[in-house]
């Protein structure tokens, strides 16, 4: 058995912590599974440690052939330095097990190759890891491209665990270390890719015909500023976004990027997983894995507004009851808490206050039309059950028997009667308040 290595014990992670990335694993193409924020801060934790200890085998608890495979840290080392502060030693079990369910695709002008993130991982404590006592310590082994690339990158750029600590969200953190590599560039701008390359590279889907990507508003609004704004706050870059446009339609995105002027002053990282959050997102029916990918993807002040606005649903004594909160959480989280609250509708005031556009066509018509949209998109998120529980409930209540509903909402006519019925379920009666918004946020006000 080797003999272990001092290891850094400060409780804060040293801007100082640096370790190289291939830029080749920059901004990876994920082709199965999905890489959430601590997957991706775990794998940069593992990437600066064997760096350190060079070879395999260094600080092995165990003295077994297959022990000399690994690379072995600490099992508190690895939390400190992905700034997982929870004691939930499962949940991050299941996270280093969901690494290897990540598939690659690595490809450059001489080699093409599609491997696995990590090829094993393994916790040993020699006291036993039912103990209270002993030390737990983590051994990893990255596949033979992905050691290479880990362990004699060609061209690279110096990433630190600190400023990776500080984000909290794994569009983030893709973004940040993508721009970070063009910090030093003389250009000071990145490429220029579609934005279905960008929504792949930054939330870590795979992009295909069956899984496309939402529609570039969205893409902005959800993904995209608020990880702007999160590394223009935090670290040490400045990012700014360039869209490349074929007429009115965005079609290709760059980002420019500077190194800011002051360094940022070191302070604790906050935690990666709120697991207090988590467990209010699971209450409304998300599994834990459903749950840790809606946190990766979004800011915590975004989660805990939608978990506000879902839990004011289900308390609300007067509407019906959710069918599903699971799917209701999906879409406000889909629409944003305000504007969700925006279609939350009490009242049928806004039917005495009808404005008239040129066309004929009143302003509470299209809000109306737009809100039975957001109905059927919220019913999608259902599962066939559910959906088919609700229509039935729509069906016996539906009075209009010139359609025929056998069916279902693939006629037309049918659709339009269930998705406007369904709004009246979710939101009631229209509002002035909700229909000024509309007016505001679609610029429908007369002229």
């Amino acid at each position: 058995m080797r003999k272990p290595k001092a290891a850094n014990n400060g409780e804060l992670t040293s801007p100082s912590m640096e370790f190289r990335k291939t830029n080749d694993a920059i901004g990876l193409r994920v082709r199965e599974g999905k890489m959430s924020l601590l997957t991706r801060k775990v794998f940069n934790v593992m990437m600066y440690h064997a760096q350190q200890l060079k070879v395999t085998g260094v600080n092995s608890p165990i003295d077994t052939p297959a022990s000399k495979k690994y690379f072995w840290i600490r099992l508190a080392d690895l939390a400190r330095d992905a700034a997982y502060d929870s004691k939930d030693t499962e949940f991050l079990k299941a996270q280093l097990e969901e690494m290897q369910n990540i598939k690659l695709l690595m490809e450059n002008d001489r080699q093409w190759t599609s491997e696995r993130l990590v090829a094993s991982v393994t916790l040993v404590n020699p006291m036993g890891l039912k103990k209270h006592s002993g030390q737990v310590w983590f051994g990893f082994a990255f596949p033979p491209e992905v050691h290479e690339l880990v362990m004699a990158p060609g061209t690279y750029t110096r990433f630190s665990i600190f400023y990776q600590g500080l984000l909290r969200s794994g569009s983030s953190l893709a973004l940040y270390e993508i721009c970070r590599r063009y910090a030093t560039n003389p250009s000071k701008v990145t490429l220029i890719e579609t934005y279905e390359h960008w929504y792949g590279a930054l939330t870590g889907n795979p992009v295909s015909a069956d899984a496309p990507p939402p529609q570039y508003k969205y893409f902005k609004r959800d993904v995209i500023r608020p990880a702007m704004a999160e590394i223009n706050a935090l670290t040490d870059i400045q990012v700014e976004l360039i869209e490349h446009r074929v007429g009115r339609r965005v079609e290709r995105l760059q980002f420019r990027v500077e190194h800011t002027k002051q360094p940022q002053l070191g302070f604790a990282a906050p935690p990666v997983i709120d697991l207090e959050l988590m467990g209010s997102i699971m209450k409304f029916g998300l599994t834990q894995v459903d749950a840790a990918d809606v946190m990766a993807q979004h800011g915590d002040d975004k989660i805990r507004s939608a978990v506000a606005f879902v839990q004011a649903r289900i308390d609300h004594k007067s509407s019906a009851p959710l069918d599903s909160p699971a799917a209701y959480f999906r879409w406000t989280m889909k629409q944003g808490a305000d504007a969700a609250k925006n279609l939350q509708l009490k009242s049928s005031a806004a039917k005495n206050s009808v404005v008239k556009k040129d066309s004929g066509t009143t302003v509470l018509e299209k809000f109306l039309a737009a809100r039975a949209q957001d109905a059927y998109d919220l019913y999608n998120e259902l599962d066939n059950a559910d959906r088919s529980a609700i229509f039935e409930r729509f069906k016996d209540q539906n009075t209009n028997t010139a359609v025929n509903l056998d069916r279902g909402v693939e006629n037309v006519l049918a659709r339009s009667l269930f998705t406007n019925w369904y709004a009246q379920e979710l939101w009631g009666e229209p509002t002035i308040e909700a229909l000024a918004a509309f007016v505001e946020q679609f610029s429908l006000a007369p002229r």
